[in-house]
C-alpha cells in the first residue's frame, strides 16, 4: 500500500467517496434489518392500545388525534402475505399514519408538560406535602 503522502489527492478522493457510499449502504442496510426486528417483536408482542389509561387526563382535542387500534394494528400485519408491493401501495396511508401519531404525541407531551408544572407548582407552594403525600392513598386529587 502507497503512504498517503504519495498518493495522489484525486485518489484519495475516489477511495473516500467509495468509502462514504459504502457507509451509506451498510447503514441503509442495518436500519431495514432493526426496523423488521422492531416489527417482528411488536408482532409477538403486541403494544398497549393507545388513549385507554389516559383519557381522563388528556384534552378533549388530544384524545380525538389517538390512531384507532385497527389502523395500528394494520401496521403489524405481515407484509409477506400480500407481497412485496402491498406496503408500496400504502405509503401514503402509513405517512398519514405517522402524522396523525406525531400530533397525538405532541398532544400527550404537552399535557405531560402541564403536569409536571402543576406538580411543581404544588410541591413549590408547599413542600411539606410532599412527606405527607407518603402516607396519602393513590387518586385523582
Amino acid at each position: 500500500m502507497t503512504p498517503p503522502v504519495e498518493q495522489r489527492v484525486s485518489d484519495l478522493r475516489l477511495d473516500r467517496r467509495a468509502l462514504r457510499a459504502e457507509h451509506a449502504r451498510v447503514t441503509w442496510w442495518r436500519r431495514l434489518v432493526r426496523a423488521r426486528l422492531d416489527l417482528a417483536v411488536a408482532q409477538a408482542a403486541r403494544p398497549q392500545t393507545l388513549g385507554e389509561d389516559v383519557a381522563f387526563q388528556l384534552p378533549l382535542e388530544v384524545g380525538l388525534d389517538v390512531p384507532r387500534p385497527a389502523a395500528l394494528a394494520a401496521v403489524l400485519a405481515d407484509a409477506g402475505d400480500e407481497g412485496v408491493g402491498a406496503d408500496v401501495g400504502r405509503l401514503h396511508e402509513l405517512r398519514a399514519l405517522d402524522e396523525q401519531l406525531s400530533t397525538y404525541a405532541a398532544g400527550v407531551e404537552a399535557a405531560l408538560t402541564r403536569a409536571t408544572d402543576r406538580l411543581i407548582t404544588r410541591l413549590a407552594v408547599d413542600p411539606g406535602v410532599v412527606v405527607a403525600g407518603l402516607r396519602e392513598p393513590l387518586g385523582r386529587g
